[in-house]
């Protein structure tokens, strides 16, 4: 099955309303750009408010050949919903970070994780060895209207990084105070689309699962653009 077909996958499967499908199709279509390999990658959806409920992809699954059966529904802590805690299914070690961004984010209905290449690469860039914390500024690319909110290119965009951690718990507490804590002293500062966790990845998130789709394919495409002229920066200053 090529991108194509999965692109259109993915809008049917939207417009009827299966989450699960349109979800495959995801897995599918990121598989084929190189931005989901191997198990790499997690995708989520807000199912529920009050209480929250998610519907996330289980561990260790391959993104390129996802089922309905690869998926499972968690609380607002991560922990599965007593329905789904058979078969010997696990959500991702990563759920705590949907968790936090769609606790934090009221208007957040999907949260879409990728492991590409060129976000791979910058994240690594962007933080020196004894930072925790760094940032990544993309401005003046037409592209960026893609993200929600933004009408002109004539604007910088601040991507986030953070330093990867194992401890789920703290990181997913650092990336709450820095990015979801209300800031005072800056209310003209852009509300963050995403963020890259060093040698890792993207998160990012939209108010609608197609939102969240088009986040990560205009992010993707600022990343390698970004990285590329990076390069030829480099080799003019060698010259």
């Amino acid at each position: 099955m090529n991108e194509l077909t999965s692109v259109q996958n993915f809008s049917e499967s939207v417009a009827s309303g299966d989450l699960r499908a349109a979800l495959r199709a995801i897995g599918r279509e990121f598989h084929s750009r190189r931005w989901s390999l191997g198990t790499s990658s997690n995708y989520s959806v807000v199912t529920g408010r009050n209480p929250l409920e998610l519907l996330i992809t289980a561990s260790g699954k391959d993104k390129s050949a996802l089922t309905d059966d690869d998926f499972v529904a968690v609380d607002s802590a991560g922990q599965l919903l007593p329905s789904h805690d058979v078969n010997g299914r696990k959500s991702s070690a990563e759920t705590l970070l949907h968790c936090v961004i769609a606790q934090s984010r009221p208007d957040v209905g999907a949260i879409l994780h990728t492991h590409s290449l060129w976000g791979t690469t910058l994240s690594r860039e962007a933080l020196k060895p004894q930072q925790t914390e760094g940032v990544i500024r993309i401005e003046g690319y037409e592209m960026l209207k893609g993200l929600e909110g933004i009408t002109t290119h004539d604007t910088a965009v601040d991507i986030p990084v953070f330093r990867n951690s194992q401890d789920m718990v703290e990181l997913s507490a650092q990336i709450k105070e820095a990015l979801f804590t209300p800031d005072d002293s800056q209310p003209e500062t852009l509300p963050p689309h995403g963020f890259l966790l060093s040698g890792h990845g993207l998160y990012t998130w939209g108010q609608t699962l197609a939102e969240a789709r088009r986040h990560i394919e205009i992010f993707e495409f600022l990343f390698e653009v970004t990285a590329h002229q990076k390069l030829f920066e480099r080799v003019a200053e060698a010259q």
